[in-house]
């Protein structure tokens, strides 16, 4: 299927490793180009030269810190000084820490509303003139199954994602008019390094080998495995692409089945 997205202009947060890569490196696929950002300057042109080499076409990497609204309002003047246009954005960021309720401050909760939810308010808010003005556009957020069902030692992202997930709906709602869609994409346990971090976390707690930890998982996911960001990036182009036209406010859920929620 052709995505329709060749020379369209994607930034893509949080980018150079992990979820955020395997959305940019789908969408180069299909000849998009793509603004990638990340907090670390060696980690974030390693990946955009990759896509350059890989799939040739322009990909430029850039410094940007979501817990900082100026580096976000400069990640976004820069791409859209670098290429001309923005079409698309896809708002992702790093999780907050591990730990219940017991074990965060104010300051913990305060870190962590500035990296999972304000980060998204800023980064939409910053692409809103440009799509308007272009007379359309996509959004997408990347979030966690938490948004369906509390991950047990992940309060802080159960809290702040389901936030996410609540501004995409109310997002969507008023920007459709402008011809602007707002999507949540939904990744279950996709092999990344911050799911093999948090499988080591709580194979720890339960005092168990993190091998026999991650089969227990796989064996509660219908398809019997981990996903890829490759898959999990596939679903992103398609829902940032016209393909998806008549779909704004959604949450859609790559997990392999493991969510047994009817919705």
């Amino acid at each position: 299927m052709d995505l329709e997205i060749k020379d369209k202009v994607f930034l893509v947060a949080a980018s150079s490793k992990g979820l955020g890569y395997g959305v940019a490196e789908a969408l180069s696929k299909e000849g998009a180009r793509v603004s990638l950002a990340s907090r670390t300057a060696a980690e974030i042109e390693t990946a955009a030269e990759s896509l350059r080499e890989g799939y040739d076409v322009e990909a430029r990497g850039y410094v940007m810190d979501a817990t900082n609204p100026h580096s976000i309002a400069e990640w976004i003047s820069a791409s859209l000084r670098d290429f001309g246009q923005i079409d698309g954005l896809v708002v992702n960021a790093g999780g907050p820490p591990a730990g219940g309720f017991e074990s965060f401050a104010d300051a913990d909760w305060e870190s962590a509303f500035q990296l999972t939810l304000l980060s998204a308010v800023r980064m939409i808010r910053g692409v809103m003139p440009e799509l308007k003005r272009r007379g359309g556009g996509s959004i997408l957020t990347v979030t966690s199954s938490s948004v369906r069902e509390p991950i047990e030692g992940l309060i802080l992202s159960n809290v702040f994602r389901a936030g996410v997930s609540s501004l995409v709906k109310s997002v969507a709602n008023e920007v459709a008019q402008f011809g602007i869609r707002v999507n949540n994409l939904v990744p279950g346990r996709i092999d990344t390094d911050r799911v093999q971090g948090l499988d080591q976390i709580a194979a720890q707690r339960l005092q168990e080998p993190v091998e026999s930890y991650r089969a227990r998982q796989e064996r509660n996911i219908p398809l019997g495995r981990y996903g890829t960001p490759p898959e999990f990036g596939a679903a992103a182009a398609f829902l940032l692409s016209e393909r998806a036209s008549y779909m704004t406010g959604s949450t859609v859920v790559v997990d392999g089945g493991k969510i047994r929620s009817l919705l």
